[in-house]
């Protein structure tokens, strides 16, 4: 079983007891299955946005449940501890939220959080693209001015067209609506030239429905782990967003994408804490299980220090997750420590489900027993969110600062 808890409220408490069971039942039966199958789990996510999971860091005036983000990320632990696809994928929903919950007009907001965070609709978050996945600022995806009707008598702008290609995308194609970022035009003003309406002017958030003519999704990858959460890339051809959908000013969608990453850096830290923490249980139990010599195989000193290993590399790695969280609820700069947590959370799954696969020896290497998917789904979360190379130069860069 997970960890034992250090929780701030008798309420977090019994949320935490919740999703245990939600997720004993909704999803531990179903995660080896359809992750042999490459089976999006859909119906996991309306379970738990019915239940309110889906919504616990944002405010209850838009339909979230107000936790801090030391409980969410908690609540993330447990997700993730019984199938990590359905944690990646609760993660990015959230951070796909993220913009329209903090930079969002009143109107956005109340049109939208409370279906997304009810679990009925289900987002993704389209920034990187092939050639630019750890370099946003170099996208060359772009939303040109579409100019209003004049026989309409609509002489201002009627919105924008988006045009370029996304990758990396999780979600990409089950999901309802896509947070997405292209470069801009300077905002307009009177008599500007056809010319001035596609000059650059930075990087801006729009929001985009998934049945929006002109989206053409990919093939999901084949990728070598969570296998059930599609990734793909996603074409827009001349994609018409309305000018009410432009999520905050034009041109400050690089700040709201950094801003939206240093929290999604935390949700994966929490989701590589809790798969570390199911192999670390996993091989534990392997270990009290099997005989060699005479006695328990966790008794032999050198698998028992390699568990030893491994349960100091989760706690440490829980504790600067948490640690980093605890610096956001109370309105501190976080960015530095989000990118530690991840880069050391991520780390740590890596070296940990390795290790519980020589804990397993043969078993471990076989599809019989779950140890290896976890390997295979630890070593995606060095990578995505910025690789821990981008962790290390986002460190530096602060410390350069200080």
């Amino acid at each position: 079983m997970p960890a034992e808890r250090l929780l701030p409220t008798d309420e977090a408490r019994e949320l935490l007891g919740l999703v245990a069971d939600i997720t004993d039942q909704e999803l531990e039966p179903r995660a080896s299955i359809d992750e042999a199958a490459s089976q999006f789990p859909r119906k996991a996510f309306t379970v738990l946005g019915r239940a309110g999971l889906l919504g616990l860091p944002f405010s209850e005036e838009v339909g979230g449940g107000g936790q801090p983000y030391e409980v969410y990320l908690q609540v993330l632990e447990e997700i993730a501890y019984r199938w990590a696809a359905v944690g990646v994928g609760v993660s990015v929903h959230v951070m796909s939220c993220f913009p329209l919950d903090r930079f969002g007009s009143p109107a956005q907001r109340a049109e939208l959080l409370p279906s997304l965070l009810a679990g009925d609709l289900l987002g993704a978050y389209c920034l990187s693209e092939s050639h630019a996945g750890s370099d946003p600022a170099a996208m060359m995806t772009r939303a040109t001015v579409a100019p209003g009707d004049p026989a309409a008598g609509d002489a201002a702008d009627a919105g924008f067209r988006i045009s370029g290609t996304k990758a990396w995308v999780t979600h990409g194609g089950v999901a309802d609506f896509y947070t997405v970022f292209a470069r801009t035009p300077s905002a307009a003003s009177a008599g500007d030239t056809p010319a001035a309406k596609t000059a650059d002017g930075g990087i801006s958030c729009f929001l985009v429905d998934a049945g929006t003519s002109g989206l053409d999704f990919y093939p999901p990858e084949h990728k070598m782990g969570l296998t059930a959460s599609p990734t793909t890339q996603i074409g827009f051809n001349d994609v018409p967003v309305p000018a009410a959908r432009l999520v905050g000013a034009r041109g400050q969608g690089l700040t709201i994408a950094l801003t939206a990453l240093d929290s999604g850096r935390l949700g994966i830290a929490a989701v590589a804490v809790g798969l570390a923490q199911r192999a670390l249980d996993d091989a534990v139990a392997y270990a009290q299980e099997r005989r060699t010599f005479g006695k328990a195989i966790i008794d032999h000193q050198g698998l028992g220090f390699l568990l030893a290993d491994m349960a100091a590399a989760v706690e440490s790695a829980r504790a600067t997750t948490l640690a980093a969280a605890r610096r956001r609820d109370h309105g501190l700069p976080f960015s530095r420590q989000a990118s530690i947590a991840k880069l050391v959370a991520t780390d740590a799954a890596m070296k940990v489900t390795e290790d519980a696969v020589q804990v397993l020896g043969g078993a471990g290497y076989t599809r019989d027993h779950p140890a290896e998917r976890y390997m295979r789904e630890a070593k995606v979360m060095q990578i995505f969110e910025g690789t821990n190379q981008i962790q290390r130069l986002v460190i530096s860069r602060h410390l350069a600062r200080s």
